[in-house]
């Protein structure tokens, strides 16, 4: 029901902000700029108020790193948390005095793209502040008045880079999401396998940007949770057919149903799926969807 899921986002919010807190005891690295908000969420959650919180949970994470010639560099997120966070994404919004606004929106742009493609279901506040971290440096340098410059980058990236995206769904049973899969896959010469039932297991590999291609068509469909489980990227030297034709590990894209079993005939044989990913020199993927050994 709406009201457990609730509960269970408010709670997953709740113990996310115990983290950063305990992470970040001092006020300049991390503070609660909506105590009213927070205040409100824990009485959601102690049951004591059967009321969705009327305002989201905000909060200012900020981040020092270095920059090349060796100075310090503070950026701000200023951070809320929708009432279904994580099932949505939280809203961030990066800020440093030497950001030109053309850099910044570049910057937000890219962090929310990259959450979408990693997050999506699941707390991600710690992996946002990582990338800010690791990235924001870069987009104070960046020159974004030469348009013809980006262009010839984005081309000459999307014929060397290989990908392979291993999605899990919480299930998979709908006719027409399984027609879109194989029929968006062959129009987008990606090859792989969709196991359809409870869980949903989905690979796609080719060219990354047909791969993300793929993804965005797929994540808009409705879910009740869908995510990209592990990402594989591989630069490759030409980028020419044979190149890619040599990386992929399976032939085409197919729908594998490894015997099924339980009352709808909906659960996998997880056991067939193991050694058919071993097969295909795949095996340890097995162990990030399942979190166990396979055998």
């Amino acid at each position: 029901t709406t009201e457990m899921a609730n509960q269970e986002e408010a709670e997953i919010q709740i113990s996310e902000l115990d983290l950063l807190s305990s992470m970040f005891p001092y006020e300049k690295e991390f503070a609660v700029t909506d105590q009213l908000a927070l205040a409100e969420l824990k009485h959601y959650v102690e049951n004591e108020s059967a009321e969705v919180p009327s305002s989201k949970v905000q909060f200012i994470l900020n981040v020092k790193t270095e920059v090349p010639n060796a100075s310090m560099v503070e950026f701000s997120m200023a951070c809320a948390l929708p009432f279904k966070y994580p099932t949505v994404l939280p809203e961030i919004i990066v800020r440093s005095s030497l950001l030109s606004r053309s850099q910044q929106i570049l910057l937000n742009s890219d962090l929310k793209t990259y959450l979408m493609e990693n997050f999506s279901g699941e707390p991600c506040m710690l992996s946002a502040r990582e990338w800010v971290k690791d990235h924001a440096v870069a987009y104070i340098d960046k020159d974004l008045s030469s348009s013809s410059m980006t262009a010839s980058d984005a081309t000459q990236s999307e014929v060397t880079t290989f990908t392979r995206l291993w999605i899990y769904s919480h299930h998979i049973y709908n006719k027409q999401k399984r027609r879109n899969i194989i029929d968006w896959a062959k129009e987008l010469s990606l090859s792989g396998f969709c196991m359809p039932g409870k869980p949903g297991v989905v690979c796609v590999e080719g060219l990354q940007s047909r791969c993300e291609e793929f993804w965005s068509r797929v994540r808009k469909l409705t879910w009740k949770r869908i995510l990209i489980r592990h990402r594989e990227d591989v630069s490759l030297d030409s980028g020419g057919h044979a190149e890619i034709q040599k990386q992929r590990k399976f032939p085409t894209l197919e729908e594998k149903c490894f015997d099924a079993h339980g009352i709808r005939g909906n659960h996998m044989d997880l056991g067939q799926l193991y050694h058919f990913l071993e097969e295909k020199g795949c095996a340890d993927i097995f162990q990030m969807y399942f979190g166990v050994e396979g055998h």
